[in-house]
């Protein structure tokens, strides 16, 4: 009998623990991030990480996912399609995460978008521009920046406002500088500039001098060259050495604080289209502006402020309707006005991509500032929707 009673015990003590275990994993609700650690995009991908961070400690602190710790489960995918593709899998099947979010660039977002879109978990992308990510399905959304969007913003400011007719072009040859300069140059041709030279460079050139001469015999009024802040810092620096004198523009890529450290003085004077506005006075930009610089000493940037969006926004999702991947997905196309973000706000998403106003930013004193801000929906939305809503 004092045998059989052990054993009863035993069975007791193992089934508890095992329902503890099993409470223990209900205490979280997971959301899946993958971003580039190692590599060329590393600086990218660390303020990518730490801003989701900051986010999830945010979001915890002000009483997580319907009482339950949000968890954040990331990984390196190094820039790679084929990791993100692994990962986002490992993700979805082993980490059980009820969203994945990528804080990388676009190809290893667009590879992570098919394998969400496939297993029927919601994705979004966090900065990565180009139109595929979310053609991949309806499962899959964009935080950041559109390409045609951004692209269009770039083209207004450049003919619009800055009054450049004779425009020179040299683009990043992979997803994001040909989707970005393919928007800018049709909306800059329908405003009435003329394309006076146009070429492509591979990602990771360094030397620029070439291209810069032909273009400054081009003669033109502005130079738009999409493109990361690597290549970016070695275009402006060397732009000036040749005596390039013209207004220079870029787009998101350059919004970090690499592009000035690298570049130096090069950097004043340029513009870039970006959806962070450092001088603006919303309370959650200022709480991602300063909490950034506390957690890292650095300077925060776009990239960290979609990063943070992402978190910020899927927290609020989980919240309204729980972790049914088909709840998420139909409420999510529902969002209007999203202020609890560091940029935006978020008017709407429409072609699952985030609509919101579009800032110029410009490099002063080695410091982005804001310049000009656009709200018309002509600009801002892929379609403006009936009405001029």
């Amino acid at each position: 009998m004092r045998r059989f009673l052990c054993i009863v015990m035993m069975l007791m003590f193992v089934l508890c623990s095992l329902l503890s275990v099993d409470a223990m994993a209900q205490e979280t609700v997971k959301i899946g991030f993958i971003t580039p650690l190692t590599g060329f995009a590393a600086a990218d991908g660390y303020s990518s990480l730490e801003s989701a961070k900051l986010a999830v400690d945010y979001v915890n602190e002000h009483g997580g996912i319907n009482g339950k710790k949000l968890e954040l489960i990331s990984y390196d995918d190094g820039c790679q399609p084929d990791q993100a593709s692994a990962l986002t899998r490992k993700l979805i099947e082993n980490d059980k995460v009820a969203v994945v979010i990528s804080g990388s660039y676009s190809s290893p977002s667009r590879a992570a978008a098919v394998i969400c879109q496939q297993a029927k978990v919601p994705f979004t992308s966090t900065y990565a521009v180009h139109p595929s990510i979310v053609e991949a399905g309806e499962y899959c959304h964009r935080i950041g920046m559109a390409a045609p969007i951004q692209g269009r913003v770039g083209g207004y400011f450049a003919a619009r406002e800055l009054g450049a007719k004779r425009i020179a072009l040299l683009i990043m040859n992979n997803d994001f500088g040909v989707s970005l300069a393919e928007a800018f140059k049709e909306t800059a041709l329908k405003l009435g500039a003329e394309i006076v030279y146009e070429k492509k460079y591979p990602l990771g050139e360094t030397e620029f001098r070439s291209y810069l001469n032909a273009i400054k015999a081009a003669d033109p009024d502005l130079l738009y060259a999409p493109g990361y802040y690597n290549e970016a810092a070695n275009i402006v620096s060397q732009a000036r050495e040749v005596g390039l004198r013209c207004w220079l523009m870029g787009d998101e890529g350059y919004d970090s604080p690499k592009f000035i450290e690298l570049a130096k003085t090069a950097a004043n004077g340029v513009f870039i289209t970006t959806d962070l506005n450092r001088d603006s006075d919303r309370p959650m930009t200022r709480y991602f502006l300063e909490k950034y610089k506390e957690r890292t000493n650095i300077d925060a940037d776009m990239v960290g402020a979609s990063g943070f969006d992402a978190v910020m926004l899927v927290s609020h999702i989980l919240n309204k309707v729980g972790t049914k991947a088909d709840d998420i997905i139909r409420y999510w196309d529902t969002i209007e006005n999203f202020e609890d973000c560091a940029t935006g706000p978020i008017i709407a998403f429409q072609e699952r991509s985030a609509i919101r106003p579009m800032d110029i930013q410009i490099v002063l004193n080695n410091q982005f500032r804001y310049f000009y801000r656009y709200y018309e929906p002509e600009i801002i939305y892929l379609n403006p929707p009936s009405g001029g809503k």
